[in-house]
């Protein structure tokens, strides 16, 4: 039985999960990193947006490459294998038109309706090499992104019982749509050691080109997410909502 997240990008299953991962693998737990937005873009001029976007991160014309790296030694760190697929990131995909889909003001937001056929290409790849034992697990859709929203979408299309994982760090930033998100699902709280806090943080650190665009520095990161996993309780802004309790991640059930 393998436990297989399904990452939108290149560091959202261990920004999520990552304590957690440590506690399977090192329990003896096969577990999987299955990444979906690893592609390299097409030929030709990038959008303004990724301009900015790799000019902010530092990473320059190879950064698809250079994030597959980063997250090959964060998998490494938590202990678990990877698979990278090749739909390129939605600040890379463009329409028939050549009009590019995503910027700042549409990134946070619904599917475009060019990439609506992506989500069928993924459900149907996923289906092809999933075994029936494997347990999946993939984002919620904390904050909005279009590429957590295409990625939730090809794998409900699945039909199979799945878990959910809250989005971090969109998550310890406004929460107030988890009570739509989690709506009848049931939720446990999965333990996170101290050792396995340490390596989630480790893991993160592993992405060096996000941690400035998402934390702002790597001692705000630990901060973060050691008071998300030591004290898991997220205001939504009108109440706290189930949180409280034992420390660690939380994954939710459908049903």
């Amino acid at each position: 039985m393998r436990w297989i997240y399904i990452s939108p990008h290149l560091d959202d299953a261990i920004l999520s999960c990552g304590g957690l991962i440590w506690e399977q693998t090192h329990a003896g737990t096969q577990v999987e990193i299955w990444t979906v937005c690893t592609g390299d873009p097409l030929d030709g001029p990038l959008s303004p947006f990724a301009e900015v976007l790799h000019a902010e991160w530092g990473t320059g014309a190879d950064t698809p490459a250079r994030r597959r790296q980063e997250d090959m030694a964060a998998c490494r760190t938590v202990g678990a294998r990877y698979r990278h697929l090749s739909i390129p990131d939605c600040i890379y995909r463009s329409g028939q038109d050549g009009a590019w889909l995503y910027d700042p003001n549409t990134l946070m937001g619904e599917i475009h309706p060019a990439d609506r056929p992506l989500v069928e290409t993924l459900r149907a790849f996923l289906a092809a090499i999933l075994k029936p034992e494997d347990i999946l697990v993939c984002p919620l859709t904390v904050g909005g992104h279009a590429d957590h929203r295409l990625t939730r979408a090809a794998v409900e299309a699945l039909e199979r019982p799945l878990r959910y994982y809250a989005d971090i760090p969109y998550l310890l930033k406004d929460a107030s749509a988890m009570e739509t998100l989690t709506s009848g699902m049931p939720a446990e709280v999965q333990p996170v050691s101290e050792t396995g806090l340490r390596a989630w943080q480790e893991g993160i650190a592993a992405y060096a080109s996000q941690i400035g665009i998402l934390f702002e520095d790597l001692e705000k990161m630990q901060a973060m997410i050691q008071s998300y996993a030591q004290h898991p309780s997220i205001n939504s802004g009108q109440r706290l909502i189930g949180w409280q309790g034992s420390a660690g991640i939380r994954l939710w059930q459908s049903t």
